[in-house]
């Protein structure tokens, strides 16, 4: 069923059994479904984001991460509130662009593409701009890869009493975190990220008292995060518009096997083989990553160019005709390339990668 292997932040590669989840049709008005299924996942959202679930809710919402990122600004950030986004990528910079169109109040702190936020330099922003209410970031920045110092950046924003609105797209499920713990009150991620699951829909998981005050803030009607979380916690997992059933029972079946694989730091430690025998292999080819190690996450890894005639179109379907997809890279100012390690793909597979660059 794999015609390659996608390496790649998402969608990525997943398992047979994952797919196999998405053969049966489902009843969104069924209890089989909303509370075998979609209530079962909430839950298992919560217990996999802190230790201290009773504080905290999730709420499933159709569409892409970008859907849910949107939704929680828009149900978050009142019109009299001012929004502080802490960008290091397009990511980051989307969420700028976002507040743009909703006319928020709103800056953006912009710390280039390679290097990772600064926890100070955030404090001293908010240290002078105390009109801020809330802050918003990317932990794992999948522009380049870099992984964010989250913990540093959420004991700043906590110190300021700011409300804290984390993107943890490409990074929840595969890197660990305690959302109670570092004081986050709304993280957004993505069904088809390190949790292995396929496309179709996006989850928010909040502190509840943070999410019970965004009654009727919202903006748009589909958009409406508070809607959407009430509709579930009243009417047991039942989504306000047509659910992507589907897309959600493997969802369900990627979080079993998930626990299968030991929970979120076994993963971590999987992605983290896998990012290291990339690097090596590619670096004893004579390529060079655009990051230093001390900032590279374990998610994605971006590739200089080896060369000014480097082809990339080239070598994008050299690879693909031996079964391996790789992503173009997305900074302004550098040429890349970026190879994904998460997805249901292991060590040996990076080593089979890394021999067939050296073939070509």
């Amino acid at each position: 069923m794999r015609p390659y292997l996608l390496l790649t932040p998402g969608p990525l590669t997943t398992t047979e059994t994952v797919k196999e989840a998405m053969l049966s049709d489902w009843c969104t008005w069924d209890e089989d479904y909303n509370v075998g299924i979609v209530e079962k996942i909430r839950e298992a959202l919560v217990r996999l984001a802190t230790a201290r679930p009773e504080d905290y809710t999730a709420v499933l919402l159709q569409g892409s991460g970008t859907y849910c990122v949107e939704a929680t600004l828009g149900a978050t950030v009142r019109p009299d509130d001012v929004l502080l986004v802490a960008a290091n990528g397009a990511y980051g910079r989307r969420m700028g662009e976002i507040a743009r169109y909703y006319g928020m109040h709103h800056a953006v702190l912009d710390f280039g593409e390679t290097e990772p936020v600064s926890a100070e330099r955030v404090g001293q922003y908010l240290e002078t701009h105390p009109e801020v209410t809330h802050v918003s970031v990317v932990h794992c920045e999948t522009t380049t890869g870099v992984l964010n110092p989250l913990a540093d950046i959420a004991r700043t924003v906590k110190a300021h009493g700011k409300t804290l609105v984390v993107d943890a797209m490409s990074s929840f499920g595969g890197v660990p975190l305690d959302v109670a713990e570092l004081g986050i009150d709304f993280l957004v991620s993505s069904a088809n990220k390190c949790i292995q699951g396929v496309p179709g829909f996006g989850f928010v998981i909040a502190r509840r008292s943070a999410l019970e005050a965004c009654r009727g803030v919202a903006r748009s009607l589909s958009l409406d995060l508070y809607a959407q979380w009430e509709t579930m916690e009243t009417h047991h997992g039942k989504w306000r518009f047509t659910s992507p059933t589907h897309v959600v029972r493997a969802f369900k079946q990627a979080l079993d096997e998930l626990e299968a694989e030991g929970g979120v730091v076994a993963r971590h430690v999987r992605y983290v083989k896998n990012h290291d025998t990339l690097v090596a292999g590619m670096r004893g080819l004579g390529f060079r990553t655009l990051l230093a190690d001390a900032v590279q996450s374990p998610v994605i890894t971006s590739f200089l160019y080896p060369s000014a005639d480097f082809d990339f179109r080239r070598f994008y379907e050299a690879l693909k005709q031996r079964a391996f997809v790789i992503y173009p890279g997305k900074i302004s100012k550098a040429d890349t390339f970026r190879i994904g390690n998460i997805g249901d793909v292991h060590p040996a597979d990076f080593e089979r990668l890394v021999a067939t660059i050296a073939s070509l």
